[in-house]
């Protein structure tokens, strides 16, 4: 079984959780659920990122519902307070919406405006299309350079991918793994910039709370990181997995895989305490487990990244007659998930695993560096793009791709 704490964070929670008499201080007690009150009353409250998880789900859904026009899809991606984008009302209420908040952490893209334009652009790019190249021959047949669908060998199942053998609504279920749910985890509300922005340390010092509410600011921002694992969840306070289509189930995926087993538990552990950690006004035990959320996180990206392009591989590599809309599936699936790390986050530093520039590289070398992108992808460049995110991470591609 592979350890996810990283040595400095697995110090410090050991630390924590050790009886010191001349240093009580420290002997922070991690509850038993995601359960903080005050006066009685809870201070938990992430409403926001349990709306846009419903957003998403909605989104990524009618992705594959060839009647919807691009309007009624990007609306939905860019929903305005008042819109009936949605089938549930609450949502149409919402003043909420998805594409304000992918690339849009303070760490990473508040000084980076260029990079979070070119994301969103491409988030746009690939729901455009969905509705102008893919519903538009959705009873073609695909080809190389064709859109269209594709059955799979054995099963009733048919999905739709565009000309360069792209399923666009994986891309964007699993782009927004990375861009909108990690990356406001990781890299916003787990963050110095917006934990300890203005009075927020004086005032969670002092339990100075916010107006008309039962948490102080600190309090709530750590939430909201929770809120995009855990968001979804029937009792969130303790969670079960399996609850959405994004990050959520993601983690109980690797986490159902024996070489990864317990990092699930490592995340749920490090966000209770973090979060008794703020309650005790002791910021130490409070980062060393961002530590361990930021490395957990983005592991369990990577991990799924490169499960995804060894399935394919082996698709493409299978005897007789290749399955292509199964491996073209688990290619796009990957491709999501290869787009993720740009999202990711390396423990004690300020960069991702790999950067911007780095992700398009791998796109370019499964999509765009041959004409009919992955009709025309070898198992080598799989190979390849799999071997190094997995030495980047610290674990096997066999690890990862069973």
């Amino acid at each position: 079984m592979k350890k996810f704490l990283s040595m400095a964070a697995a110090a410090v929670v050991l630390f924590a959780s050790c009886s010191d008499d001349d240093n009580e201080s420290n002997n922070i007690e991690n509850p038993a659920t995601y359960t903080f009150t005050r006066n009685g009353e809870s201070t938990v409250s992430f409403g926001g990122q349990t709306t846009r998880i419903a957003m998403a789900t909605e989104l990524v859904s009618a992705l594959s519902v060839s009647t919807n026009t691009k309007e009624d899809l990007l609306a939905m991606f860019n929903h305005q307070l008042g819109e009936p984008d949605f089938t549930d009302v609450n949502l149409n209420t919402s003043d909420k919406n998805v594409r304000s908040k992918v690339a849009a952490s303070a760490d990473f893209f508040a000084a980076n405006t260029t990079d979070a334009i070119a994301i969103k652009a491409d988030f746009d790019s690939w729901i455009s299309e969905q509705a102008d190249n893919v519903f538009v021959n959705w009873n073609v047949s695909a080809g190389a350079g064709v859109a269209g669908n594709m059955q799979q060998l054995g099963s009733t199942t048919v999905r739709y991918f565009n000309a360069k053998g792209l399923e666009l609504n994986q891309a964007v279920a699993k782009g927004l793994i990375g861009g909108l749910m990690a990356d406001q985890m990781l890299n916003n509300y787990l963050s110095d910039a917006v934990l300890d922005a203005g009075a927020n340390v004086t005032n969670n010092d002092s339990d100075v709370v916010e107006e008309g509410k039962s948490y102080t600011t600190m309090e709530h921002k750590w939430d909201e990181a929770y809120g995009y694992l855990y968001g979804a969840e029937e009792n969130p306070a303790s969670p079960v997995l399996d609850a959405d289509r994004f990050l959520n189930t993601y983690l109980r995926q690797v986490n159902d895989d024996a070489d990864f087993a317990g990092i699930a538990d490592e995340v749920y552990q490090a966000l209770k305490l973090g979060r008794a950690a703020i309650v005790a006004k002791n910021y130490t035990v409070r980062d060393a487990q961002v530590a361990v959320v930021r490395e957990n996180i983005s592991k369990v990206i990577a991990v799924r990244a490169v499960h995804y392009l060894q399935g394919a591989k082996s698709d493409l590599e299978a005897e007789g007659t290749v399955d292509y809309a199964h491996a073209f599936h688990e290619l796009s699936e990957g491709f999501g998930f290869v787009y993720s790390l740009q999202f990711t986050r390396k423990p004690g530093t300020d960069v991702p695993y790999f950067t911007h520039e780095e992700v398009n590289a791998y796109v370019d070398a499964l999509l765009n560096d041959n004409t009919n992108g992955f009709w025309d992808v070898t198992p080598e460049t799989l190979d390849t793009i799999s071997a190094e995110i997995a030495a980047a991470f610290g674990f096997t591609v066999e690890a990862a791709a069973n």
